[in-house]
């Protein structure tokens, strides 16, 4: 069985990763082979030393307890995740990737945070590729730490009052078309989250699932060995 977790948007305490780490023990209890984590894990997550926090040291020892029954854990970045790749926390991972796959049964699964699907939204785009490149990394490096700390700690006040869910409509067809490009690439289930809403359609001889947000519902999707999708909830 593989499980997968979207949007979690964890704060900086230890007891605010509790729940998810209840997540991580209960799917391994349900014979849980790997665990694929689908963008923003937290509310906002710098992979620098000088950003660490009680919370993402209580998340780092839940993953390396995971792991430790020779258990997967693959990070798919979402808009909130910024410089895993070549981090110090990219060891504690199996990959740390924009997208993932893996096969279940008869079927490929696809796997993407959901941020970039509307490929005409260039305003965003450009944000993000100001916001994770090299050049941006660089600079963060330059930050002291306490200014860098004050920094997230203002961000986390910011997003902690913000309201997760989706803002308007879920935009379907632009979800819809871009399971259908994905299929015609050979995928048979997409994955996304992002959108903070539990969702699935049948479309184009495919399915396309948005994951349910932990952060609202604390439940998570489950993959059989057959391909077989089901959402789990926090017991």
């Amino acid at each position: 069985m593989i499980a997968v977790i979207a949007d979690s948007h964890l704060g900086p305490s230890a007891a605010d990763v509790e729940p998810f780490l209840r997540a991580l023990r209960q799917i391994g209890d349900r014979g849980g082979e790997g665990v694929y984590l689908l963008g923003d894990v937290f509310h906002y997550l710098v992979a620098d030393r000088k950003f660490s926090n009680p919370g993402l040291e209580a998340f780092v020892a839940g993953i390396r307890a995971y792991r430790g029954g020779g258990r997967r854990v693959v990070y798919v970045e979402g808009n909130r995740d910024f410089f895993l790749r070549g981090s110090y926390l990219e060891p504690e991972f199996d990959a740390i990737s924009d997208e993932a796959s893996f096969r279940a049964g008869s079927k490929a699964f696809f796997l993407t945070h959901g941020d970039t699907i509307n490929e005409r939204d260039w305003p965003y785009r450009f944000w993000r590729f100001l916001s994770k490149n090299a050049l941006s990394r660089l600079a963060l490096k330059a930050v002291p730490a306490g200014a860098a700390n004050r920094f997230v700690a203002a961000m986390e006040r910011k997003l902690r009052d913000t309201n997760f869910k989706h803002k308007s409509r879920l935009p379907v067809d632009l979800i819809e078309g871009f399971a259908r490009k994905k299929f015609r690439e050979g995928s048979d289930v997409v994955l996304l989250g992002h959108f903070h809403e539990a969702w699935r359609s049948e479309v184009g001889g495919g399915a396309v699932e948005i994951v349910p947000p932990f952060l609202e519902e604390k439940s998570w999707l489950e993959i059989d060995g057959d391909g077989n999708t089901a959402r789990v909830a926090l017991a």
